[in-house]
């Protein structure tokens, strides 16, 4: 990282996702989102028609990734905060736990990340990924 990762809400953000990577429990990563935070995904190769997710769904869906993948990682690239906006640049990688389509469990999928990250109060009250996943294959 560069001199931006000293920005409080850079700081925050790799730490959420830290702990979005360890699949950590709901409730520690609902320590940094704001309660009335939205999430919104891009239509991707995975979500087709893209998410929008209030927080208590976002939740859910962490839940959930922790019955999909026994692992997973975010090697973030790069970050730029200014003011109360954050925009990561990510790679990602999660490892099935379970037969997807007609990928096999065990199988890696990757991604490259975008993320947008809008702080109200020190915590996200908005997250807009855009993820390009690589040929699912």
């Amino acid at each position: 990282m560069t001199q931006t990762d000293q920005h409080p809400h850079v700081r925050t953000a790799l730490r959420y996702h830290e702990a979005v990577a360890r699949l950590a429990a709901p409730e520690e990563l609902a320590e940094f989102l704001h309660p009335d935070m939205t999430h919104s995904q891009l239509p991707n190769a995975l979500f087709p028609a893209g998410a929008d997710r209030d927080l208590a769904e976002t939740l859910a869906a962490s839940a959930r990734a922790r019955t999909l993948l026994t692992a997973q990682s975010y090697d973030v690239t790069g970050a730029v905060a200014a003011g109360d906006r954050v925009a990561l640049e990510i790679k990602w990688s999660g490892t099935l736990a379970a037969g997807f389509g007609e990928l096999p469990a065990g199988h890696v999928l990757r991604a490259h990340i975008a993320a947008f990250l809008e702080f109200r109060d020190g915590r996200i009250i908005a997250q807009r990924n855009y993820d390009c996943y690589e040929p699912l294959a």
